[in-house]
């Protein structure tokens, strides 16, 4: 009873703010339509449909308004109204009692509190959908803040996603466009998404790894995870001292230069992108503080990291070929990427997926650079793509709305910010970093631990592999090809060796005459 009474509050929401309009056809079928017109007499449909689904997600609660904030970021499947509205969407939600937060801590740790802290928070500093944060002084004096999950999320959340589920079949089977939305699929990544974010471990483990990462680039200051106090459900971490990077004019009036803030925010990423493949994807307003403290000063500083991009080296080729091509106006490569990546079937046209990305794109081309948006480039190659079934991988999308925000960040702190000029090194250094000499000598750097202990091994699983043959069955056929892969194997090892014998030796004495002709 209890899901069906929350399964007839969701519809009779989704009725009331005419979200069976939301789609471009509405539903399918008339007598639903006159049934939802019955059910939702006087209903007003003044306010634009994105305003009312992001009014309707807030009134269901926390649940939906994460969904609905994961949803913003597929603007490949959603129109930019409805995408646009979504991201307003704020993760803000009434405090749970401290007392409450106390037990949680205690019962994570089984100690009581006093053991644990010198001190704790009376009042929450933040509250969200699924934690809120408290400061906190550990008993060796270290100011931190803990950061403890909602009591009796799980179990909410699973009683929500399953209706969720239930939603996404009738949206798809009542829905003119609810195939082309995907409904299944995106409440499935959410139901994955999210499952990943109740676990706090994960997210102070992504914590760790960017600070690593930004270690040494001296422009970004991530928080240290007390590993010690870091549960499933509660994790511990360092406090961090900062001014909202919103307040624009405090950060100028303490003497923060804000067009080089700007131009750090687009280094920081394409670093995270292009050097890294993982990347802070959750970088709105609310997630970014600029220190003022004299020893880090005009430094960001980073927080929350339960949303992380990965991205492989296939990934990133991918990337920097298509904003390589694009700014080269080489729309035909922008189309053989599409087909090379398999995301579009192979019997695609690629001269007629061209000739859209042309229409997409050149209009681009008669703004100066800096007024081109990488983030809004990239989107409109996914909304061409879709009418030719191209596939959109989730960690690209995740990249693109992550791109937005920081664009919009980043021009909302210098609206004169050319961000192809600050990405353009990255995007040339990683392409000759993976092409000629020293692509190769990396590779081979990287595979030479395997390789040292597979060829002493060679003769002798061939040895055993003939052996097996000549005791069992086999075919002509399946032997002579194994004999043929293995001389062909033998003079590739042959050549490699000899290749790296001649690059090695070259380089020895391309090194000795430069010293004698220094001498």
């Amino acid at each position: 009873m209890r899901h069906l009474a929350r399964l007839i509050v969701i519809a009779f929401t989704v009725l009331r703010y005419g979200l069976d309009e939301v789609a471009l056809s509405g539903f399918r079928q008339r007598w639903v339509r006159a049934l939802a017109r019955l059910i939702t007499i006087g209903r007003r449909l003044d306010a634009p449909r994105g305003v009312r689904l992001r009014i309707a997600a807030e009134r269901l609660g926390p649940i939906f308004v994460k969904f609905g904030q994961v949803l913003s970021t597929r603007r490949d499947l959603l129109p930019p109204d409805v995408s646009d509205e979504l991201a307003k969407l704020q993760d803000r939600v009434p405090p749970f009692p401290t007392a409450k937060a106390r037990a949680l801590v205690e019962k994570a740790f089984a100690r009581p509190i006093e053991a644990l802290f010198a001190s704790f928070g009376a009042e929450p500093v933040a509250s969200a959908s699924i934690a809120q944060v408290h400061f906190a002084t550990l008993r060796d004096g270290r100011e931190v803040a803990v950061k403890v999950l909602r009591p009796g999320m799980l179990g909410y959340i699973e009683d929500d996603l399953r209706l969720l589920h239930t939603l996404a079949r009738w949206v798809e089977r009542l829905f003119a466009d609810g195939r082309r939305l995907k409904p299944r699929e995106v409440v499935a990544e959410f139901d994955t998404y999210l499952h990943d974010e109740l676990d706090l471990v994960r997210e102070a483990a992504n914590a760790a790894q960017l600070r690593r990462n930004m270690d040494g680039l001296d422009l970004v200051l991530i928080p240290e995870m007390i590993w010690d106090f870091c549960t499933p459900t509660v994790i511990v971490m360092e406090r961090m001292h900062g001014v909202p990077i919103s307040q624009i004019e405090r950060l100028r009036e303490a003497g923060v230069d804000i067009p080089r803030l700007a131009r750090d925010g687009v280094t920081i990423f394409f670093t995270q992108v292009f050097r890294d493949g993982f990347f802070h994807a959750d970088m709105h307003p609310g997630n970014i503080q600029v220190s003022l403290d004299a020893r880090t000063f005009g430094r960001y500083i980073a927080l929350d990291f339960g949303i992380i991009g990965t991205l492989t080296e296939v990934d990133k080729d991918y990337l920097a070929q298509n904003f390589i091509a694009f700014f080269r106006r080489d729309y035909k490569r922008v189309a053989e990427l599409h087909v090379e990546s398999g995301w579009v079937p192979p019997t695609t046209r690629v001269d007629a997926l061209e000739g859209a990305i042309r229409a997409v794109c050149e209009p681009h081309f008669y703004r100066p650079l800096k007024d081109i948006s990488l983030g809004q480039v990239l989107m409109r190659l996914f909304q061409a793509s879709r009418r030719f079934n191209v596939e959109i991988q989730p960690q690209l999308v995740l990249l693109q709305k992550t791109l937005l925000n920081i664009e919009g960040l980043g021009r909302q702190l210098d609206p004169e910010l050319d961000l192809w000029t600050t990405a353009k090194p990255f995007l040339e250094r990683w392409m000759d970093e993976q092409v000629g000499w020293r692509g190769l000598a990396a590779r081979l750097e990287r595979e030479a631990p395997r390789y040292s202990n597979l060829l002493p091994e060679l003769p002798r699983l061939v040895h055993q592999v003939l052996q097996r043959q000549a005791h069992e069955p086999a075919e002509p056929r399946l032997l002579a090809a194994l004999l043929a892969e293995q001389r062909r194997t033998r003079r590739l090892l042959q050549a490699l060796s000899w290749g790296v014998a001649g690059f090695v030796l070259g380089a020895a004495a391309a090194r000795f005459w430069l010293s004698a002709g220094g001498g």
